[in-house]
This record gives structure tokens, sequence and C-alpha cells, in this order.
């Protein structure tokens, strides 16, 4: 197995994997024991060709990164499904904010967007955030280009710039997001978030406040850990206020009263001051979302240059895991109806919680193959393996490395040898003669 694993990818790292796999049968969309075209492995973006994605041509270069098992999530929006677990959280999202929070002839003050592309352009997804040209998060390795002009957005927050310069002030984005990431339970190359945004007036932020009429939104002074240099102190705190206030009233909707939270600082580009709210849930500190203050300078390029607002963004997937206990990520993604029908409730604020669908343990198989000593990342690894093993491999570590001193100092080539370990298990609802045939596939394609 080990030889013909070297034949056929000589010159590259030696890698020590060990795979198995624990979902259900909805997930494994490549007949089990079926090789591979060699076409899914090819190295993506070969300049001169063109990928069509959701109705559009876009020329390939070297930017180009896109995996088919990426591909193939594109267009599913699982937030859009009904009755899907996203679906309900998003449901339970938008009826909180549509009861809350009433425009002055009755209509709810937030308008939803579901449904936005997520094929966006690097300028909406960095630039118009204020993320600078060399910021670490633009990197190859942990987003999916489709050329070097457009991507798949890797954050909902790429579209507000955009609603804030069609004159919105109040606002939620619902969409799938894509990033280059590891392979455990938690974390997955698609997963889906939801953004809020509101501005205000200085009518509206001042409304009820003493002597707000001499209050102000804007001076000129210095950055400091709570304020940005053209807010005031009073808009700043203000401004916070509400938004953790409207927060707190969120997560003790979804997760009822007597809820303990907690704010912890952090940095975001586009936010200053920033927080992340933190939950107590089942004895355990739990991050749910990141908030703060809008940068000033995103605010007044969208063309709001007399308000001041807050953003917030939450994962989808991180709340349904919390409140319905499921346990791996991968589960969103199932077509098993043992998974689905859990959540075809009749009301949407109806407790549901997960039922396990495996009786079958986890299987562990270790092989050996070559990478590239070169222009590569984990995440490229990672890619590999979603491809091959499609949503049957549950986690990959990495465990050990040894580098051969002699064949580095005397070869081009460095002969690394790296220890993967990939866990998992053997399929839920399969047998354990589907199990074997997988594991000798397995073997056989790499």
């Amino acid at each position: 197995m080990v030889r013909l694993a070297l034949r056929r990818v000589a010159h590259m790292h030696v890698y020590l994997v060990r795979k198995a796999s624990s979902v259900s049968k909805g997930h494994h969309q490549q007949s089990v024991g079926s090789r591979p075209a060699a076409s899914e492995f090819a190295a993506q973006g070969a300049p001169g060709s063109v990928l069509e994605l959701l109705g559009k041509s876009y020329p390939q270069d070297s930017y180009s990164n896109l995996s088919p098992k990426v591909l193939s999530r594109v267009g599913r929006n699982l937030h859009n499904q009904q009755h899907h677990p996203l679906w309900l959280i998003k449901e339970r999202v938008k009826e909180h904010f549509y009861q809350q929070y009433v425009g002055r002839f009755g209509t709810p003050l937030f308008s939803v967007y579901d449904n936005l592309s997520p094929v966006v352009t690097t300028w909406q997804n960095f630039d118009s955030l204020l993320i600078p040209a060399d910021h670490p998060s633009r990197k190859k390795g942990d987003n999916y280009y489709l050329n070097g002009t457009h991507m798949l957005r890797a954050h909902t927050s790429a579209h507000q710039w955009d609603l804030l310069r069609s004159g919105l002030d109040a606002f939620l984005v619902v969409g799938d997001v894509y990033r280059r990431d590891q392979i455990d339970s938690q974390h997955y190359p698609v997963f889906h978030q939801l953004e809020g945004v509101r501005l205000f007036s200085k009518h509206e932020l001042f409304t009820g406040i003493k002597d707000g009429e001499s209050l102000q939104l804007f001076e000129q002074s210095s950055r400091s850990a709570y304020k940005q240099e053209t807010h005031t102190m009073e808009a700043t705190k203000l401004i916070e206020f509400d938004l953790k206030q409207t927060l707190a009233k969120l997560v003790t909707h979804l997760f009822g009263d007597g809820l303990d939270i907690r704010w912890v600082d952090c940095y975001f580009p586009f936010t200053h001051p920033s927080f992340e709210m933190e939950v107590s849930f089942h004895g355990e500190w739990l991050e749910v979302l990141g908030c703060g203050v809008m940068e000033q300078r995103l605010v007044n390029s969208a063309g709001a240059q007399d308000r001041v607002g807050w953003a917030f963004g939450l994962g989808l997937e991180r709340l349904a895991m919390i409140l319905y206990d499921i346990p791996d990520i991968r589960l969103f993604w199932s077509e098993d109806e043992r998974f689905l029908k859990q959540f075809r409730v009749s009301e949407i604020n109806q407790k549901v919680k997960f039922q396990p669908l495996s009786k079958y343990p986890a299987v562990i198989n270790d092989i050996s193959f070559w990478l590239p000593s070169e222009n590569y990342t984990e995440n490229d690894f990672y890619d590999l393996v979603r491809t091959i093993g499609g949503d049957l491999v549950e986690k990959v570590d990495l465990i050990d490395k040894f580098e051969h001193p002699k064949s580095a100092s005397t070869e081009k080539r460095q002969k690394e040898l790296t220890r993967w370990r990939c866990l998992g298990g053997g399929g839920s609802g399969g047998s354990k003669r589907h199990t074997r045939e997988y594991r000798k596939s397995w073997a056989y394609q790499l």
C-alpha cells in the first residue's frame, strides 16, 4: 500500500494518516469503493480556463483554488431550507428582531437579506472593511479564490458597504461563508453567518437622554482603547450600550432567561471598540458572536457621514450545535431523513434535542503518501482529505514531524516525515462491510 502511494506521487513529503469517519450516509456523496477521476485531484485554476459558477463565468489564474468539494456546496443555501436546523435559528432571530424593533409606521425596522450571492470581489471582502493589503486574513491559504479579483465571501460583512451605500441603516444579512480550515467536529470549509448593522442619527441616539440636544456625535480627538478619534465619548457609550442590550435580549430569546453573559474585549479591523460575547452554558463559557462600534471611516465611505452605528456577526452552526446538542458540524450537510426529520417542528421556538444516528464505533486506518515540499500549507492537505474522503472524515490532527538530516542537506527536496491522525467512524446507519470497502478505497485512491 505504501509503495503504491510513493510511486504515484514521488518527490513529495511523506505523510502518515489515520483515517476514519462517523457521520450519516447522507454525507457521503461519492460512491464507496470507486476511484475518483484524476481531474478531481488536479490543481485548480489552470491559467486560461474558465469557471462557470451561479450563471457567471470567471477566468482562472494563479489565485484560483476552489476544490470540487467546496464547489459542490455553493448554492445549497441550508439557511433557506425549510425546517433545517440552520433555517430554524435564522427564523428565530428574524422573528425576534421583527417583534422587538418596529419603525414609525409599524413595519419592521430591520430588513433581512438572505439570498445574496456568495461570490464577491476582493474589494468587497477586504478593502471595503478597511482590512489592510498585508493583513494575514487575505492569504490564499485561508480563502477560496475564483481568481485574483473574485472570491467566495469569507464573512457576510462583505455586503456591509453596499447595503449602507444603498441607504439602509438597519439590516440583517444571512448567508454561507467560505474559509479553508482544519478538520475537526467544529470546523468546516463552508458555514453560515448572520450579520446585523444599525446606524443612528444624532436625534435617534440622544432621544430620551437628559440634555441630549446639547450632545454631539463627532469630535476631533485622539483614538483610545475606549473610542475612535472622531466619536465623542457620549456617543460611543450610548452605541455600546444599545449594542450590548440588543444582543443580550437576542441570546436570552434563544437560550432562555437566567443566562450568564460576559463581554471580552477583542479586535476587528472594521469596528472599534470591539467585543466578543460569551455565554455560560452547561458549565462552560462559549463564545457566540463578535461585535463593536462601526469604524467611522467605513460609514463615511458608504455615504452616511452624519450617522454612527454598530455591527455584529454570529455563526449559525455554533448556535445550533449549542441549542440542539448537535455534536458534529458535518451533520448540517446530511440528507439523511433520520437527521432532517428531527427538526420538522410545528413552531420554530420548539425545543429540539438531537438524537445520534450511528451505532457503529470509530474505524482507524493508517496510510502513507507524499505532499509537495514547496508552496504548501496545511489547508491544502485538508482540502485533499475532504475531496477524497468527503464528510466521512471526522478529524485530522498533526501529531509528529521528522526531517532526515542527511537528505535535507544533500538533496534539493526535503524528506520530511509528517504524521497525521485522521479520526472518525464507520458511518451512521452504515454497515461493517460498507466500512471495510471504504477503507480499501481510501488506500487505493491515495
